[in-house]
């Protein structure tokens, strides 16, 4: 089994959010394992810095969410799916109410500490299933300094993200931010996969199923969820369409 140095330097960090926009830099510039060695040997890595840092990154996502979503309210361009064949019984986009999507805006505002704490409850779930599974294979890491790592990565890609949600807003180029997400995206994986593997001491192999195999099992469960709801709802699903075809 790979094992790290445990006599890495410990880095010097600022009080209050200072050292919070210090810790999350080194996390996010500084793609190695021995960059999450060093952020969780002192003993500011714990849980609770973490579920704060999530806290305000799920709060300040709710509330980008809900300009976003006013925006296109107010202008009537919300995107909408097409599905073949159901076009005219799709509504079509209106020109917009402003006093609506304004008090909408503030009703989704006021609510978006919901939103953190929803968060805060799922990176709690998620950190203690990638750990346990970890632990299976051996590694030596705790749940405090994983979750530590994880929402150093997570914060401010979480931050970044509500802002080019915005960005995709702007007709024609919004395409071009949501691809930039999606590689964002891909960059924090990698570096999770980066930190299970420094928190816990042990190879590439056993840190990259760490952090894919509980993703897989809730695919395969969705999947049969749905394999099995489609099995059940398939023939008044598929008389509804006949009725709507027959429809004159």
């Amino acid at each position: 089994m790979e094992q790290m140095p445990s006599n890495a330097p410990m880095m010097e960090s600022k009080p209050g959010p200072a050292g919070w926009m210090q810790v999350w830099m080194k996390a996010v510039t500084k793609p190695n394992e021995q960059t999450f060695v060093e952020l969780t040997e002192g003993p500011q890595a714990v849980s609770k810095t973490a579920f704060i840092w999530v806290f305000i990154a799920g709060t300040v996502s709710g509330i980008f969410q809900a300009i976003l979503q006013a925006i296109y309210a107010a202008t009537g361009t919300s995107p909408q799916l097409t599905i073949p064949g159901l076009e005219q019984y799709m509504p079509a986009g209106g020109s917009g109410d402003v006093a609506s999507a304004g008090v909408s805006l503030i009703t989704s505002i006021c609510l978006s500490p919901v939103a953190g704490l929803v968060s805060v409850l799922f990176f709690a779930l998620g950190t203690a299933i990638v750990q346990w599974i970890a632990k299976m294979f051996g590694g030596i890491g705790t749940f405090d300094k994983l979750a530590y790592a994880t929402a150093a990565i997570t914060v401010p890609f979480t931050l970044v993200s509500s802002v080019l949600a915005l960005l995709t807003a702007i007709p024609y180029v919004g395409a071009c931010f949501g691809i930039v997400s999606l590689g964002l995206s891909i960059y924090a994986v990698v570096l999770q996969v980066m930190a299970v593997k420094g928190v816990n001491r042990f190879g590439w192999g056993p840190a990259i199923g760490s952090v894919f195999i509980p993703g897989l099992v809730i695919f395969i469960f969705c999947c049969c969820i749905v394999f099995a709801g489609m099995s059940i709802l398939g023939p008044a699903i598929n008389s509804v369409f006949q009725d709507l075809q027959l429809a004159p």
